[in-house]
């Protein structure tokens, strides 16, 4: 088989790659991955150097939005695992534009490519946060989509426009929607990986609001192997939780993250509550699990240990980063 998979460049895009070329995904038949990423300020090269000399690896650096290239690309593939996307909430209340055409048209644009050559299998990646949020219990993929940031409304627009391409067109889609994801080669503009090297400069780190904020923990290789698992054997036309199982609200994450770098409660400070915050996410993974066998492997304190150490041992890599990860 041979994979096109967009925005592997970035964090969770490239954990898969990386996973599938090691062979960490036994089910794997694939012969050749090509990524197509447009190295947008979240999209580092050096993701992929262990691959990068991989004879069934390779990379073209490209945006989704242009239809000639992705034209090509899309033809020259089997199926589509579908990662590229403007992702940071701050960054999309300060400006949506750019998450409306990366997230909504851009994926219409691959999937227009897909239809046209008759694509086996197309996987969308998406979020929990398009449910928008939840008091109790645990959302079904078969809730009523209700999301509150631009983000989450481009990314439940390019869901419901990947399903339409399903019921429509007959195109073999399928949709992923999983929980906050946590682990090596995450941008540092997200929680877990600004907090720690905030706290390994001896830097103040930001609580929004009163911190009882409440999000499920999936390492990303957990989620990568879902998603693969989608992949093989996912049914077309339907959408897959995928999460951790790990609920804590950001007070809860901030204090273990201080007690894992050796700090005190002296070095939070709270900060004004996003616009539109959502109080709690939590995803019902029992589809997933009954159906394609997935469970969650990486228990979260020590994938929380071993993510700390690596950004300990890895300053090269997200030191230059932190000037782009300011909004």
């Amino acid at each position: 088989m041979h994979l096109l998979v967009t925005g592997a460049a970035g964090f969770i895009g490239s954990q898969y790659v990386r996973g599938l070329l090691a062979g960490d995904y036994p089910s794997s038949d694939t012969t050749r991955v090509t990524v197509l990423d447009k190295l947008t300020y979240a999209g580092n090269p050096a993701n992929l150097d262990d691959v990068r000399s991989d004879p069934r690896f390779a990379f073209v650096e490209g945006d989704i939005l242009d239809r000639d290239l992705v034209d090509e690309l899309v033809g020259d593939a089997d199926a589509v695992v579908h990662f590229a996307a403007e992702s940071h909430v701050d960054r999309s209340i300060l400006g949506a534009a750019d998450f409306v055409m990366t997230n909504v048209v851009g994926t219409q644009t691959l999937l227009d490519a897909a239809l046209r050559h008759g694509t086996g299998r197309f996987v969308h990646v998406s979020t929990d946060e398009v449910y928008g949020s939840i008091e109790t219990g645990s959302w079904p993929e078969t809730d009523p989509l209700s999301p509150n940031s631009p983000y989450s409304a481009s990314k439940a627009s390019s869901d419901l426009i990947a399903l339409s391409y399903a019921r429509t067109h007959g195109l073999d889609v399928v949709v992923t929607r999983c929980s906050n994801n946590y682990g090596p080669y995450q941008f540092p503009e997200k929680l877990i990986p600004l907090f720690v090297t905030n706290l390994i400069d001896g830097l103040d780190v930001p609580l929004y609001g009163d911190g009882l904020n409440v999000r499920d923990w999936l390492h990303v290789e957990d989620h990568c192997r879902g998603i693969d698992l989608v992949l093989r054997g996912g049914r077309g036309g339907e959408v897959y939780n995928i999460g951790g199982g790990t609920e804590l609200s950001n007070r809860q994450i901030t204090e273990q993250l201080l007690a894992a770098c050796g700090a005190d409660w002296d070095r939070v400070r709270p900060v004004a509550d996003r616009k539109g915050h959502d109080r709690r996410y939590s995803v019902d993974i029992t589809k997933i699990g009954e159906e394609l066998g997935y469970a969650p492997q990486v228990p979260f304190e020590a994938g929380l240990a071993g993510t700390v150490d690596w950004y300990r041992s890895s300053r090269a890599w997200w030191e230059p980063l932190k000037s782009r990860a300011t909004v």
